[in-house]
């Protein structure tokens, strides 16, 4: 199962997950959330990282001019939308994507096309996560091996989740010390219980 580290603010934080094990690193580029990243200082990051490492910006209510802007500025690989988008805005990007579902009911899975990857957070009235959890048994007898599941995990209940056989798993308040520092005892955890 792979395993994303987001919230990443620091060039400390990001060897310490890739070190870890994390086979990506998330940026923040909302600025209301707390563990908000320039797309400066995040290329200031990135540029000093090691190949094959998998660097995802997230973003939220932005256009795709502008997520395209800085996605090039930052230098990262992959763009996540954390918003509702329209197939117009999806085309206009220039980077690869994922889409964010931000899962209230078993039925929004229903949504989704079978053919693409999907990251699964839980909704919540605000963006940028929220540490809520979702309910693992909305995924029974689902084939969840193109999700990605983020939302309330911790390095004491992400072992749950590999029974459901996810693509792999997103966390980012379940392994801080603070918000936007990461706590070096618990990204090993989350990173050694998930591959369990």
């Amino acid at each position: 199962m792979r395993v994303k580290i987001c919230g990443i603010t620091s060039y400390e934080d990001a060897m310490l997950a890739i070190d870890a094990g994390a086979d990506a690193l998330g940026f923040i580029f909302y600025e209301k959330s707390p563990r908000y990243i320039s797309p400066e200082k995040a290329r200031s990051i990135i540029s000093k990282l090691p190949p094959f490492i998998e660097k995802v910006g997230l973003f939220v209510n932005e256009t795709a001019q502008t997520i395209n802007a800085m996605a090039k500025e930052s230098a990262i690989t992959l763009i996540q939308l954390h918003f509702e988008t329209d197939s117009e805005l999806r085309f206009a990007l220039k980077y690869p994507y994922i889409e964010v579902l931000r899962m209230q009911s078993p039925q929004d899975l229903q949504k989704l096309s079978r053919h693409k990857y999907y990251l699964i957070d839980a909704y919540c009235e605000g963006y940028g996560g929220s540490g809520k959890r979702l309910n693992l048994e909305w995924f029974e007898g689902m084939d969840c091996s193109k999700f990605i599941l983020a939302g309330g995990l911790t390095p004491d209940n992400v072992a749950d989740t590999i029974a459901y056989g996810f693509y792999g798993v997103d966390v980012s308040s379940g392994t801080e010390a603070s918000h936007g520092v990461k706590d070096k005892h618990k990204v090993r955890q989350f990173i050694k219980h998930a591959h369990l």
